[in-house]
């Protein structure tokens, strides 16, 4: 039997059109989406993406500036730059970092001194920072390395930009160094903001001129960028951006001046701070001994570091701004301007000075045996009479001397432009409270005021302080801070910037008072205790010698021959000349050299001598047995002396304290011997 299908044309057709159009709008709707997904990707988000494409292809590259010149004011370079080739390792792409510097041993000669830094670099770094494991490579190395790189992954030559100190020790202090950039110093620089502008750069200033300067001396960081290939490799540079070169640095420091004093000092600890009164210009800053700053540029090797660090001469230390000393006699002019100003009845008395003094049932000794008989004011500068500055000290009172010597910034910074200066020991009762926690401790004895008088007890001050103290009286009261840096230079533009060219603050002494304490600071130099040293001076000249102890004599007579040499006494002398327009100020301290007129004085005199007169002294090492110059040494004198600062125009600049011990009782405790 045949069944006949009935076929329904127009409701498939229907059907048919709805299943179409159903498929029709699916289809606009996923073009929708995608055409909405290019208008979010090519429209809303166009930079983004345009970024993210040209970092797949740019790469920016920063390129370091050239470090700033540092000259001293006739133009000597005393640190500058130049361009060597480094072999770097990367550590996080070495295989056996032992194995391959084993064999670049044979392409390259790698010393002992090179692994230790290198190893010293390693442990300071993170893997991936390339590191040098030889510096300033000749160019048969740099060929023959080029010739085998393919077999040291990981390793590289880079040219580099060195710093260099070509006059080694001499000022090493002054001007310090720079190394490596370490964590600390990252951190700091992300506080700072600065971050941006050392990329590229693996050295900045640690020390000295290098530390406090160092926005200066830096410059600005540039940059390239650069076409790169899939392998990363460069293709050729799109565009770029000069570095700015740092700025360069004029000091008033005269280095001749600097290397002379360094020669007195020869093989004697101690230090010397020259100054220009009247504008507060460093002329020379001397802590001897000193270290070559070239050995930290590279990052210093474990060896040299030890012998740095623990020598007992410590040639790290910056004595000039850190090391802490009782200033002993030299404090007695300051004493006496104090005295003057606030009226002290002994200013206008005579005494009778038997060579001791006795105050609260103690005996505190003169410096010369039986005394020097009657005694007034001006005498007692220029001969030095301890027994006239006790009773000078009882008058004035503690509280009178600590607010006095403040106005000389003794117990803070004077604000030099040089990094990590001490601002010293000003005693003072609040002092003494705050320095001590048993209370016991923390009374301040009426017989404590005595030895501060004389520049002793618990008084300790920096070279920097005597010398900004020295030049502030020699000023008339005028006061500017010290500074190195005479003028900073901009290479690019050829701006000139003076430095501290304002007083920084004036000290209302009355001129009477500042005279008549100069008068017998000239008397130290013509009758007085410095008279032997200053004998046939060409130049009139005031100053004062001093004699600090280091250590408590309990009783005894100081005999320094049978003292050990690091215990005997610190020889001090400040002076400036010429008296009535004074050009020069100085402070000089010889640790352990006794007497001030023993091993002080001819140092500022011969100081003195080349500033003002030109004549050079001979170096100490050119003497001969009986101490005469030999034809040589005088025939290069002659020669030097020609360009000294008289023959040209008349110039226009963590450490370990050294201090005495300081008992409760100081007066008690000890006889005082000084000059």
């Amino acid at each position: 039997m045949r069944h006949r299908v009935v076929i329904n044309h127009h409701q498939e057709r229907n059907a048919f059109q709805v299943r179409l159009a159903a498929a029709a709008i699916f289809i606009l709707l996923m073009f929708g989406v995608l055409f909405s997904r290019f208008v979010w990707l090519q429209v809303i988000h166009h930079d983004k993406y345009l970024t993210m494409a040209e970092q797949n292809r740019i790469s920016l590259v920063p390129v370091p500036p050239s470090r700033g010149i540092i000259r001293d004011r006739n133009g000597v370079v005393l640190a500058h730059n130049f361009s060597a080739y480094t072999l770097e390792i990367t550590p996080s792409k070495v295989g056996n970092l032992e194995e391959t510097i084993a064999r670049l041993k044979g392409i390259v000669d790698i010393t002992p001194k090179d692994r230790r830094r290198f190893k010293k670099m390693q442990e300071e770094s993170k893997d991936f920072e390339t590191l040098p494991i030889r510096t300033k490579l000749s160019d048969v190395e740099v060929a023959r390395f080029a010739a085998n790189s393919y077999k040291f992954p990981g390793v590289e030559i880079k040219a580099r930009l060195f710093r260099h100190y070509p006059l080694g020790e001499s000022a090493s202090h002054l001007v310090g160094y720079i190394g490596r950039i370490n964590d600390k110093d990252i951190k700091q620089l992300e506080e700072d903001g600065l971050v941006a502008n050392y990329r590229g750069t693996d050295h900045i200033g640690k020390l000295g001129l290098e530390q406090s300067y160092e926005e200066q001396l830096h410059g600005v960081t540039g940059f390239e960028q650069v076409e790169i290939d899939s392998g990363g490799r460069a293709v050729r540079t799109l565009k770029r951006t000069a570095p700015r070169p740092g700025k360069d640095l004029i000091l008033s420091v005269d280095i001749k001046l600097q290397q002379m004093v360094e020669q007195q000092f020869s093989q004697r600890r101690g230090s010397l701070v020259a100054i220009d009164p009247r504008d507060g210009g460093i002329l020379a800053l001397v802590s001897q001994p000193g270290f070559d700053p070239n050995l930290f540029v590279d990052g210093i090797d474990p060896q040299s570091w030890t012998e740095l660090n623990d020598s007992l001469d410590k040639p790290l230390l910056n004595r000039a701004i850190r090391g802490e000393y009782p200033p002993g006699s030299t404090f007695k002019p300051f004493m006496a301007i104090a005295a003057l100003e606030l009226n002290t009845p002994i200013v206008n008395q005579r005494i009778i000075d038997p060579g001791y003094y006795i105050y609260g049932g103690h005996r505190f000794n003169d410096s010369k045996k039986g005394g020097y008989g009657t005694m007034d004011f001006d005498r007692s500068i220029a001969y030095s009479s301890d027994t006239y500055f006790y009773q000078m000290a009882v008058q004035m009172g503690i509280d009178n001397i600590a607010k006095s010597m403040a106005q000389l910034d003794f117990g803070s910074s004077t604000g030099s432009d040089l990094p990590g200066e001490r601002g010293g020991i000003l005693p003072s009762p609040e002092w003494k409270k705050k320095r001590f926690k048993n209370p016991a401790q923390q009374k301040w004895y009426s017989g404590e005021t005595v030895s501060i008088g004389i520049g002793q007890g618990y008084n300790a001050y920096t070279p920097m302080q005597m010398a900004h103290a020295t030049a502030t009286l020699a000023n008339r009261g005028v006061v500017f801070k010290p500074h190195a840096v005479q003028t900073i230079l901009n290479v690019t533009t050829g701006q000139r910037t003076p430095v501290a060219a304002e007083p920084a603050k004036k000290i209302n002494w009355k001129p009477e008072n500042i005279e008549r304490v100069i008068r017998g600071m000239e008397g130290v130099m013509t009758v007085g205790t410095g008279a032997g040293v200053f004998r046939g001076a060409p130049y009139t000249s005031a100053g004062k010698t001093g004699t600090a102890q280091v250590y408590s004599l309990k009783g005894a007579k100081y005999n320094a021959n049978a003292i050990q040499e690091r215990l005997r006494d610190h020889s001090w002398f400040i002076a400036f000349a010429p008296v009535d327009k004074p050009t020069i100020a100085l402070a000089v301290i010889v640790e352990n050299g006794g007497f001030g007129a023993q091993a002080a004085a001819p140092i500022a005199r011969k100081v003195l001598d080349y500033y003002l007169t030109g004549k050079l002294p001979p170096d100490p090492a050119t003497l001969d047995a009986s101490g005469v110059a030999t034809a040589q040494t005088a025939s290069a004198a002659s020669s030097v002396a020609a360009s000294s600062p008289a023959s040209a125009s008349a110039p226009a600049q963590a450490g370990v304290s050294t201090r005495s011990s300081a008992p409760a009782n100081r007066a008690a405790a000890k006889e005082i011997a000084v000059d």
